[in-house]
């Protein structure tokens, strides 16, 4: 599994529509799967399966389950091949609870999972996933990261997915492109692209007023700053400043991702 990360407009998402021949280069060439994906678009189409975590590509008024039928259809797809796949995106996705909602009716999240399995009905080689874990609280972000993990290991598919979550990156992918208006900065393994790049973060949280518990606990602590009042206490960081209710905390992503340190801290102290 490949990571292609970047600023806003760096290039990720040209990329992958490069790759997948939505759009033709101004210069230069690329090959999916040994062909070139704009000039052998149909070809290319068959054998890949494409998410945009800010489109979907599924019938807005229809029920999910329609939906992917007609990428069954779509694709040519074998009616037991097609219930095979049906029946193990509905195990890795859970998609019993919404599959005969349409899909105007789901959630972000559901909607992500709907999407990821219209990818997966045809036994795509190649999976282009661009930001597909956008919006997408913790639950539904783990839930997808296990899917692909389980489909890469099991049937062997390659994975490219853009991503602004490191989180993404960290659970997910062998190698990692950075690329700056066009340009690969950095290929390699995440551990080179943090030491290149540093590894200390602050996470600044903002408070509810505290409560007597939480007053309780960061007591119970027994860790005091300069200024008299008890820091937060937060496995994986340490407090470096506060004004107010307002908190910086110091961490290493190496050691902790940002996502689940604010699902610590939000597990510890109300936050506003």
């Amino acid at each position: 599994m490949v990571a292609v990360l970047g600023p806003n407009g760096a290039g990720k998402s040209t990329t992958i529509k490069m790759l997948t021949g939505i759009l033709v280069p101004d210069s230069g060439t690329a090959t999916t799967l040994g062909l070139v994906p704009w000039q052998s678009r149909r070809s290319v189409a068959k054998r890949i399966g494409v998410v945009f975590g800010q489109r979907t590509q599924l019938w807005w008024d229809l029920p999910l389950s329609d939906s992917l039928d007609l990428v069954r259809h779509m694709y040519g797809v074998a009616p037991q091949r097609f219930a095979e796949n049906l029946a193990t995106c509905r195990e890795l996705l859970d998609l019993d609870p919404f599959l005969d909602r349409p899909v105007r009716q789901l959630s972000l999240g559901q909607r992500m999972r709907g999407d990821l399995a219209a990818a997966l009905i045809h036994d795509p080689e190649i999976l282009f996933l661009d930001e597909p874990t956008i919006g997408l609280d913790l639950v539904a972000k783990a839930r997808i990261r296990d899917a692909l993990t389980h489909l890469n290991q099991s049937r062997g598919v390659t994975v490219l997915l853009t991503t602004h979550d490191l989180a993404d990156v960290a659970r997910l992918c062998q190698r990692v492109l950075l690329i700056d208006h066009g340009r690969v900065v950095h290929d390699g393994g995440l551990e080179a692209l943090r030491t290149q790049f540093g590894s200390g973060c602050t996470l600044v949280v903002d408070l509810a007023e505290p409560s007597a518990s939480d007053k309780a606990h960061r007591h119970d602590a027994h860790e005091t700053s300069e200024r008299g009042v008890s820091p937060l206490v937060v496995p994986g960081a340490t407090e470096t400043r506060s004004e107010g209710n307002r908190h910086w905390l110091a961490f290493d992503r190496r050691e902790v991702s940002a996502s689940d340190l604010i699902a610590s801290v939000a597990s510890r102290y109300p936050l506003s």
